[in-house]
Formats: structure tokens, sequence, C-alpha cells
């Protein structure tokens, strides 16, 4: 018979993605504490409404929150909102939407992706105005949205002057502004600004608000900031498969997150221990830093065989197959250890 040890998961810590990490005990302690009596289903408990509550406090008397399962489901429920079955996003070329959804957006949604080719993952207002085409052509798709992913897959991060530049670039070709803020914790931990500074007075419309990579067990959160960019998100949301009927267990760890400053906790220690792993990378010869590392996440180029070697020690993704570069990922319950740790492997494969 199998015993409850033997089902444990393994103790091994890597860099390969922060939604390997654990769950915060904030967040488990949340969720304990709402698991008792019944509440109505579907977001009409008191759970999710308290947590309405929360998120106006963040970003304004405006803002409708949609808690959903997973980055995913939040980004598709929000582009279908804001856009028809014959419209277009513009996003740039490496955005989470393209690349890592198995083309949700474009088969459930029913949308086309324009794609840019950007060096550090974001767009500029410039973009968007070569890119954002082909309105009143019946022959194509016309745009309809502009997406941004804030920090960007590449690590980077818009400043708050960079988001207004390209949200107003976008509204006035009529554009909408989709913000997937799977990482924007880690954004304004970076730059010491309240998640507001970011979206709402810096134009954004719509923000897919991420949990998991922050400490939930899962969920998060579309937040409509503009509720005329939008219509239908509740029925978008249930369609999309995406309507959690005992939703105070996700809305509960989002209020764990964004009641206090857990989610600025969590954000700023992931951060500084990436920072610490660049520091130690940038010291081992043969070993080159690819891009800023402006939130929690580390890209690099190493020794193929190097690579390979560590990632039997440390789990790891390649983020570019052609040229071999890593991506490190350092998450809310990295530790200085693991870092160390890390760091002097990577010393011992790359000299070895």
């Amino acid at each position: 018979m199998t015993q409850p040890s033997d089902i444990r998961p393994s103790a091994a810590r890597g860099f390969a993605s922060d939604n390997q990490a654990s769950v915060h005990p904030e967040v488990l302690a949340a969720l304990a504490e709402v698991n008792t009596g019944h509440q109505p289903a579907y977001g009409d408990d008191a759970v999710t409404g308290r947590l309405r509550e929360v998120v106006r406090r963040h970003f304004g008397e405006q803002a409708e929150v949609f808690p959903v399962f997973n980055g995913t489901g939040a980004n598709v429920v929000s582009l279908q909102a804001m856009s028809e079955r014959w419209s277009a996003v513009v996003c740039p070329e490496s955005a989470h939407i393209n690349t890592d959804e198995c083309g949700a957006s474009e088969k459930i949604a029913g949308l086309k992706l324009v794609t840019v080719p950007t060096p550090d993952g974001k767009l500029t207002p410039d973009l968007v105005d070569r890119y954002a085409t082909g309105f009143g052509n019946v022959q194509r798709r016309e745009p309809a949205v502009v997406s941004i992913t804030q920090s960007t897959e590449l690590g980077t991060v818009y400043t708050a002057r960079e988001t207004a530049a390209v949200a107003a670039a976008a509204h006035e070709r009529g554009l909408s502004v989709h913000m997937d803020g799977a990482r924007i914790a880690n954004a304004a931990a970076s730059l010491g600004l309240p998640l507001r500074a970011l979206t709402t007075d810096a134009g954004v419309d719509v923000l897919s608000f991420g949990g998991t990579k922050n400490g939930l067990l899962l969920g998060e959160a579309i937040v409509v900031l503009d509720p005329g960019a939008v219509r239908g998100t509740a029925y978008l949301r249930k369609s999309s498969m995406q309507l959690a009927s005992k939703m105070r267990y996700v809305s509960a760890q989002l209020i764990a997150l964004l009641d206090g400053d857990l989610w600025l906790r969590n954000a700023a220690h992931a951060n500084a221990m990436a920072r610490r792993l660049e520091a130690a990378a940038r010291a081992v010869p043969g070993v080159e830093i690819t891009q800023d590392v402006q939130a929690n996440t580390v890209f690099a180029l190493m020794p193929a065989g190097a690579a390979e070697r560590l990632r039997k020690r440390f789990p790891f993704y390649t983020w570019d197959e052609a040229t071999g570069e890593v991506r490190w990922v350092c998450s809310f319950d990295t530790t200085e250890d693991d870092v160390d740790a890390f760091a002097a492997a990577l010393a011992e494969e790359t000299a070895a």
C-alpha cells in the first residue's frame, strides 16, 4: 500500500519557472479560513465581494474584477471582450499569447495575432504605428487591441511612461490596450510604483492580473479598468470555461495577495534573487547575460555541453534552441542558498 510519504513531491529546487514554486503559507491560511459553511456559488459569495473592494483600492473605483483559473483563460476572455470575431491583436512576437498558449487566442477567440519583432520584448508607439494597419479593408482583419506584457517574456519592464506612450498611440487609432500582467507584481516591485501607476493611470484598459507565479495555488483575475472597453465579460468567462463555481477559494487567494503587501514582498524577493543570480553568473567565464535583468528572470548564453550537465542538477529551460539561450527564473521561495548552490554548479559545469 502506498504510504503518504511515498507520494510527496521531490524537494529538488530549480530555476525553470515560478510556476513550479510552492504555495505561500499565507495563501494556504486564507484558503483554510474560508473553508467553512456554505456560500453562494459563481461569485455571489461574500469573499468575492470583498475582493472587489480590494481590487478597487489598487486600481480605482471603476475597476471590475473577474477571477479565473489561469493566465491563458484571463488573456483569452479579455481579448474576446475587447474585440470582434474579425479583429486583430497587435503584440510582440515573444508575447505569451503568441508563443505559449497553444494558439488559444486564435482558436478559441477567433482572433488574428499581428506579431511584432522586438529585441527586448517591448512595443513602442512607432511599432504600433507600423503594425496597426488595415482599417476599413474587408479583406483584412481589422486591428482592435494592442497587447503588452508586464514584465515581458524577456524579463524587461515597461516604465509607466513607456506604457502610457504605447497606450496613447493605440487609443489615437481607436485601439484598446490589454496588459498580460502575469508578472506585473515583479514589474511594480522593480520600479517601486503602485499597481495603479502601471495600469489605470498609464491608460491600460484591461489587465490580466497574475497570481500563480507570485505565490497562489491557482488563480488569476481579469481586471477591467475601463468598463467602456469591453462587453459581455461575464458571459465570455462562462462560455470560455473560466467561471469557478466555488469562486470564494480563488478570491480568497487573491485577497491574501492584495489586501496587504504580500504581492509586493513576494515579487521583491524574487527580483532580488534574480539580481543575486545575475551577479554570480556574470562572474563565471563563458557565461553571457543576454537581457537586462529587471524583474525575476535571467537570460544567458553558456556552452551547450555545460547547459546539459547543469540541467541534470537543477531544472531550467532552454529559451532559444537556435542560439542555446537559457532562462533562469527566481520565485518568492527561492533562497540565497538556492542561488549560491546553482551559481557554484554553474561555475563547475562551465569549467569542466
